[in-house]
């Protein structure tokens, strides 16, 4: 079973790869399989991770109690079912006449999600860097040696000034020339850094999968050699 298991996993690898050579129907098999088996376990995990024990369990406490621990001995939370009744509305979707009966759930998620969201990002992302910018010294002897203390002012200087010219260049309200035009261009390249960095990150993070995948099909080659 293992040696099955290898081999298809290596066979269905290649078939990837194949499309670097070009589209083919190998690909479309492999591609078409991948995407059926995730959206059949996203789908069973969702089910039992997420309806059984925040749903069912809430509203069926004593029937669910052999399946979600927590559930025993817990009162029934009638009100629940609303969010199990939006849910089954939005499986109109699939049924054409009526699918625009969907949208009434979509408007409540994605109200709720941004409504959230906003609240949580405000919090965690926008008022903790100004919260960081603004508390950090521009000048500082905490350093271990003297190199330690320079390098660290100069990272400093480096963050302040990459952030007060970032903003610079969407301040609309004033012609972008002379020095203010100057710091203005500077926040272009701080954000174009900050993409940069952003991107490479993503880049290394799919690279390492590439690694994965090239050293299952080393492991695969070495196992009949």
């Amino acid at each position: 079973m293992e040696t099955l298991q290898l081999w298809i996993g290596a066979l269905l690898t290649l078939m990837i790869f194949s499309f670097l050579y070009r589209d083919n129907p190998f690909y479309k098999f492999a591609e078409h399989l991948f995407v059926g088996v995730s959206a059949a376990y996203w789908m069973v995990q969702g089910f039992w991770n997420e309806i059984v024990p925040n749903l069912l369990a809430k509203l069926f406490p004593n029937q669910m109690a052999n399946i979600v621990e927590a559930a025993r001995g817990s009162q029934v939370q009638s009100h629940y079912a609303i969010a199990g009744i939006l849910g089954l509305i939005l499986l109109t979707r699939l049924i054409p006449p009526i699918a625009w009966l969907s949208r009434w759930s979509m408007a409540f998620i994605i109200g709720y999600t941004a409504g959230t969201n906003l609240t949580r990002y405000l919090s965690s992302d926008f008022v903790t860097q100004v919260q960081s910018t603004l508390s950090r010294p521009l000048i500082t002897g905490s350093g271990a040696n003297w190199f330690d203390t320079l390098m660290l002012n100069f990272s400093n200087l480096v963050i302040v000034g990459g952030v007060l010219c970032g903003l610079i260049y969407f301040f609309f309200s004033k012609e972008h020339t002379g020095a203010f035009g100057k710091m203005s261009r500077v926040g272009i390249w701080v954000l174009m850094v900050a993409f940069g960095a952003s991107f490479g990150y993503t880049v290394m993070a799919r690279i390492s999968l590439l690694i994965g995948r090239i050293e299952f099909l080393r492991g695969w080659i070495l196992s009949f050699l």
